[in-house]
């Protein structure tokens, strides 16, 4: 009802912040080794807040986030090409044990176990399920990329939906695969930062990964912005240039400060996933439905009503997944 709406409205505002928290974490990540590449010696704070005060701030402060759509396209060139050359190094050997040419470099050596395929059954898992929910944190875009699509039916925007994430869990099944392939059990939640400063194809890599997240960063940034909006019930009258420029310079510094204090990506993305994603994706969508169907009386259908069992029982699925995986996530962070 309209007394708990607040609480899906701040579940996805909270998760759209940890987006915008994991761009900045990787940004700083990816910076730092640009720049140590370079014989640049800065620290990851140092390199973040640097990104921030000069790219990042400017670009959250654009009223018209139009001009960035041709850098969209190019940054997932960017990220295939970040692919292939994460194959390349995979299928040459090059952190191979034992005598991968760029195994002296690294602070933490391949690690592989010996459980093989039974290792999918440890409450361990859990934490990749809840990280994958993240495939959810910018479903806010949906309503708009709806109604700009051309001829918007249901049918096409489907057919769009399908077509895209078809495609995205191909794309990231591969680089995980590719990941996990090479640096096994020690693979860092951003997986760039295993590989070593002087791989000059890795290099390039963080290069492209840098350019597609700095130009997607405002557009991430915005839906959290205009979630806060949302979720506090500013009128439109209310939100001038200046009070949006305000806002933008507080929530950009909360998330810097946080990106600076927080290093474990994994662990924001799978707590936030155990958390706001499942609530997300199974719980509130489950209890929505439940609530509309009851409201509906006798007009509901049989059909309907017993899709409410589904649904609930997708809700309970939900948190128990929920619980493993935050659990799973915390003892992660104290290990």
């Amino acid at each position: 009802g309209e007394a708990t709406a607040w609480i899906p409205a701040g579940a996805c505002t909270c998760k759209t912040f940890l987006a915008v928290l994991a761009y900045s974490m990787i940004l700083a990540e990816t910076f730092q080794a640009i720049f140590a590449s370079v014989g640049i010696s800065a620290t990851r704070s140092q390199s973040l807040i640097a990104l921030t005060c000069t790219v990042l701030l400017p670009l959250c402060l654009m009223k018209n986030l139009a001009s960035l759509a041709p850098f969209s396209l190019l940054g997932i060139i960017g990220m295939l090409l970040t692919v292939v050359c994460m194959g390349v190094r995979y299928f040459d050997g090059s952190y191979a044990l034992p005598d991968g040419k760029f195994l002296k470099d690294l602070s933490e050596q391949p690690l592989f176990g010996a459980k093989g395929a039974s290792a999918v059954f440890s409450p361990n898992s859990f934490i990749l399920v809840c990280m994958l929910s993240t495939a959810y944190m910018a479903h806010f875009n949906a309503p708009k990329f709806y109604n700009e699509l051309e001829n918007n039916t249901i049918q096409r925007f489907n057919a769009l939906v399908s077509t895209s994430f078809i495609i995205s869990i191909i794309f990231f099944s591969i680089a995980t695969a590719l990941g996990f392939s090479t640096f096994g059990a020690n693979s860092a939640g951003f997986i760039l930062t295993n590989y070593s400063s002087k791989d000059s194809l890795i290099g390039l890599s963080r290069i492209l990964v840098a350019f597609a997240l700095i130009f997607t960063y405002p557009l991430v940034f915005v839906g959290c912005r205009d979630g806060f909006l949302s979720l506090f019930r500013v009128p439109k009258e209310k939100q001038t240039n200046a009070f949006l420029n305000n806002l933008t310079y507080f929530l950009l510094s909360l998330v810097t400060l946080a990106a600076m204090n927080l290093k474990d990506l994994s662990f924001v993305m799978s707590f936030g996933g155990a958390t706001l994603g499942n609530a997300l994706i199974y719980i509130l969508p489950a209890l929505m439905f439940k609530k509309a169907v009851k409201d509906m009386g006798n007009n509901a259908t049989p059909s309907l009503k017993s899709e409410v069992n589904f649904a609930m029982f997708s809700a309970t699925l939900g948190v128990g997944m929920g619980i493993i995986g935050s659990t799973m996530a915390l003892k992660g962070l104290k290990d």
